[in-house]
């Protein structure tokens, strides 16, 4: 269930986020010279975490690894309470109520996305909220993280339904060649949440305004302009009412574009942090990070949707009759397609992460060379840590990171410092 909603905003916004508490430079890890190593520059700076900051932080992302697994099951759960328990059928016949096929039809997907979202809600408190609080990374009431996700649901009920009606519609058109056409209405939904999402639906979340003048946004511009990103205005958000992380971003296609940062990194971070943050975001544009992630997404998108019309068929000849389900074009099916999707974006989830990782590579490295700050992209990199582990294994950080761990961003860093003129 919240596959579907996570599809239509994966690519919202190429996001960095950093959490809040500022920590000094290691002794010596600040001046270079013929002598300066590399290594042992980056082990100072690894070792101004505590074993104590170094066990929570290892705790809460290993945790994420099991949550992975749990979520899949919840939601392999939530297909068989509608396929295996009759919750499918029963709402068919309620949406059999309307007076015309395609009302039957939308009534189904609009009461399966509500449905789904109620059966999951238990697991998305513990996930988004309980969670978040022991692990001190939320600022929101429960009341307002509530708020925030009746919003997403209602974004997902509104639009959902009607991308999912104009999917099954072609599916039932073409036959066998659904799995194409509906990787192309897919793929207009992502496009179109990309341009819009900076405009229309950030707003709904956090309010936004301009930055306040001064050094802060005039370097960031200064780097926009040198790099032919078009942006004339640095947007601030109120993010600190939600979470403590610190985060920025460049989001948006062609007149969408918008440079953003929260509240939580200006306010608690140098400016030195800033622009190397803010480095880092403006080489996702200019290295043209979203439309290439578009690109991968939209054929991974088809690649997992041509593996489920294969199963889905197989599946239909010997199960259909008892789940309900006439045809991949019958929208009493879709618990099943979204089953089969869900497994399929845990087998691909490194996959994804690696594609990520390696565009986070780059636009570390563009973010040295353009804001020239490697200290405080070390520190930055070392506050990561409060949610993210420190030093994972080489195996680890392929299946699991989707951004370079801290270890690495220090390394990349201090190599990057080290082949500076002395």
């Amino acid at each position: 269930m919240t596959n579907f909603c996570q599809l239509l905003l994966l690519l919202f916004s190429l996001t960095l986020v950093l959490p809040a508490v500022a920590q000094p430079a290691p002794a010596g890890a600040v001046h270079t010279g013929p002598a300066f190593d590399v290594e042992a520059a980056t082990q100072r700076y690894l070792d101004t975490l505590t074993p104590a900051q170094k066990a929570k932080s290892d705790a809460y992302f290993e945790g994420g690894y099991w949550l992975q697994l749990w979520e899949l099951l919840y939601a392999l759960g939530i297909a068989a309470v509608f396929l295996r328990l009759g919750l499918g059928r029963w709402l068919t016949r309620v949406a059999a109520r309307m007076p015309r096929p395609w009302l039957r039809r939308l009534a189904y997907l609009f009461g399966y996305l509500l449905l789904g979202w109620v059966l999951s809600f238990p697991l998305s408190v513990y996930v988004g909220w309980v969670r978040e609080q022991q692990y001190g990374m939320s600022n929101e009431t429960f009341g307002a993280w509530l708020a925030d996700a009746l919003k997403e649901l209602a974004l997902s009920l509104v639009f959902g339904s009607f991308l999912l009606l104009g999917v099954y519609a072609a599916v039932r058109r073409t036959g066998r060649r659904g799995w194409a056409w509906a990787t192309g209405l897919v793929a207009l939904a992502l496009v179109l949440t990309v341009f819009v999402g900076p405009v229309y639906v950030a707003p709904l979340f956090n309010h936004y305004t301009s930055v306040p003048a001064g050094p802060v946004r005039e370097g960031i511009l200064r780097m926009a302009r040198a790099n032919g990103v078009p942006a004339d205005k640095v947007y601030l958000f109120d993010a600190s009412k939600q979470s403590k992380r610190i985060s920025a971003n460049v989001s948006g296609l062609g007149r969408t574009i918008r440079v953003s940062l929260n509240d939580n990194l200006l306010n608690r971070c140098t400016p030195a942090e800033v622009q190397s943050v803010m480095g880092h975001e403006l080489g996702h544009y200019v290295l043209n990070h979203i439309p290439k992630s578009l690109v991968f997404m939209v054929l991974l998108i088809g690649g997992c949707l041509w593996a489920v019309d294969g199963v889905f068929h197989r599946l239909l000849g010997r199960y259909g009759a008892g789940w309900g389900i006439a045809s991949l074009g019958d929208v009493a099916g879709l618990p099943l397609v979204m089953a089969l999707l869900t497994v399929f974006n845990f087998l691909t989830t490194p996959v994804v992460n690696t594609l990520v990782r390696t565009q986070e590579h780059e636009a570390d490295l563009f973010g040295l060379n353009t804001a020239r700050e490697p200290e405080a992209f070390a520190k930055v990199a070392m506050k990561l840590s409060e949610y993210r582990k420190i030093n994972p294994g080489p195996l680890e950080e392929m299946i699991f990171f989707d951004h370079p761990s801290g270890h690495t961003r220090v390394h990349t860093a201090m190599q990057w410092k080290a082949e500076q003129p002395r």
